[in-house]
């Protein structure tokens, strides 16, 4: 503004236009935080996320004081003060703005992690608990970031402290390599997405169970023995894991039946489908149905297979269609052959003296 005034042939005390070029920053910090509350807010508000509604909440306050801190740096040209100042009074307005936009970007990146872990948990059933660890790691970043950005505005040589840094980082990476091989476990099972929270999963160890949790370092099923397994994300990771609640919940129960032959097949395979129809845990659709697998040593080797609400009730299930089946053969007369063998005694004649 000084500049401006002794274009025009003014001449003011330095502390006067300092005043006035104070005001007129304020002025326009008031009207910049108008334009956020009153036209932004509207906009915003017309879209279908309120995600940006709370970015706008995060920003407008830091951008309110670093105008006005700028108009600071401002102030100070138009009144001459020894370099000496000048440098304290930079040095401490550019922190202020390091320390304000540190905070402000704390906030809005808490805001981002939260509204997208919760949306990405409700399609992936990925645990919420992520969110304080991924916002506590931002957090660090940041306030790392704005110590090194002060550091340097202060002139502080930062290259042995980095240095520093880089070593304690390669010890930490070292000493907590299986919690990273986790985490990024984690990720990986995040972004591929093989099973949720509710579906039942087999691994290739055997455990077979409910999902239950999906944390960032492990995953939680429960057996159907009630007995919880915690299994680092990093072995499952590199696991074959069979997730019997996808694509559908539906799962296809195999019940395979021997029988003599002689049997009538026609007759049988009518049994078997109407008993497991009768079934309150299988869906009509898709229908049952009984295929002929072999030709057995002793019986013909068929399978019934039918579809169960879900994977859970398995067990329960084949138990159920088992026991119908025993009663049913043994009152229409079916035979479920066993092992046996025909012992045939070859005799010779007595050998002549």
């Amino acid at each position: 503004m000084t500049y401006l005034l002794k274009y025009y042939g003014i001449h003011l005390s330095p502390y006067f236009v300092a005043g006035i070029s104070f005001v007129v920053f304020v002025i326009l910090s008031f009207l910049l935080e108008i334009l956020f509350v009153k036209v932004l807010k509207q906009l915003v508000k017309r879209t279908t996320t309120q995600l940006d509604d709370h970015i706008i909440d995060a920003l407008h306050r830091p951008v309110f004081f670093t105008l006005i801190l700028v108009g600071v740096i401002i102030i100070k040209n138009d009144l001459y003060v020894s370099n000496k100042i000048s440098l304290i009074i930079n040095g401490i307005v550019y922190t202020l703005i390091t320390l304000i936009w540190v905070f402000a970007f704390i906030r809005i990146t808490s805001i981002i992690v939260k509204n997208s872990i919760n949306k990405i948990s409700s399609d992936t059933g990925l645990s919420t608990d992520i969110i304080p660890l991924l916002s506590n790691f931002f957090k660090i970043l940041f306030i790392c970031s704005g110590v090194t950005v002060i550091l340097v505005i202060w002139k502080v040589n930062v290259t042995p402290i980095l240095a520093s840094a880089g070593i304690m980082s390669v010890i930490i990476a070292l000493a907590a390599k299986d919690t990273l091989a986790n985490f990024f476990g984690g990720i990986s099972i995040f972004i591929d997405k093989p099973y949720r929270i509710g579906d039942y999963i087999e691994l290739d160890q055997k455990e077979r169970g409910e999902v239950v949790d999906i944390g960032i370092r492990s995953t939680r099923i429960k057996t159907r023995d009630d007995i919880l397994i915690s299994i680092p994300n990093s072995i499952i990771a590199n696991s074959k894991i069979v997730n019997e609640s996808a694509p559908v919940k539906h799962f296809r129960v195999r019940i395979p039946i021997g029988v003599a032959y002689g049997t009538d097949i026609d007759l049988l395979e009518s049994i078997l489908v109407e008993i497991a129809k009768k079934n309150e845990n299988i869906i009509p659709e898709p229908e049952p149905h009984v295929r002929l697998r072999q030709f057995g040593e002793y019986s013909l080797d068929f399978e019934l297979m039918c579809w169960a609400k879900e994977p859970a009730i398995r067990g329960r299930t084949i138990h159920q269609i088992g026991k119908e089946i025993y009663k049913k053969f043994n009152e229409i007369g079916i035979v479920i052959p066993y092992p046996q063998r025909d012992l045939h005694i070859k005799t010779r004649d007595d050998e002549k003296i």
